[in-house]
């Protein structure tokens, strides 16, 4: 099994405690509905027919937290994470947190 090259010791505990499988439950915006709304990924399995092993990443649990407190953070505020799933859940939340920060924009059109 692969294992990333530093922080193997937190590593780990998130993805004992995920069973080697992504934590996204719709963050992303796919309901995953063929995987009872968790994604199917796990580590080290092929995302899809045409892509290589995947590797699962240990990340915030809450997307917007920057990354110099995220390397701070203990195992029970990470989430294991597939790329494409973390990849569009932080840039949903970016632009949910985005939209909050401009309440009357969308009312001027």
């Amino acid at each position: 099994m692969s294992e990333p090259m530093t922080a193997a010791q937190m590593w780990h505990p998130v993805m004992r405690a995920a069973a080697y499988r992504c934590q996204c439950t719709g963050q992303c915006g796919n309901a995953h509905k063929k995987a009872q709304g968790r994604c199917p990924r796990e580590h080290d399995h092929a995302a899809s027919k045409h892509r290589g092993p995947l590797h699962l990443i240990a990340a915030p649990a809450d997307l917007l937290t920057p990354v110099v407190q995220a390397c701070r953070l203990p195992a029970g505020a990470l989430m294991a994470w597939c790329p494409d799933c973390h990849t569009a859940a932080r840039r949903r939340a970016a632009a949910a947190a985005h939209a909050a920060e401009q309440p009357g924009q969308s009312a001027l059109f």
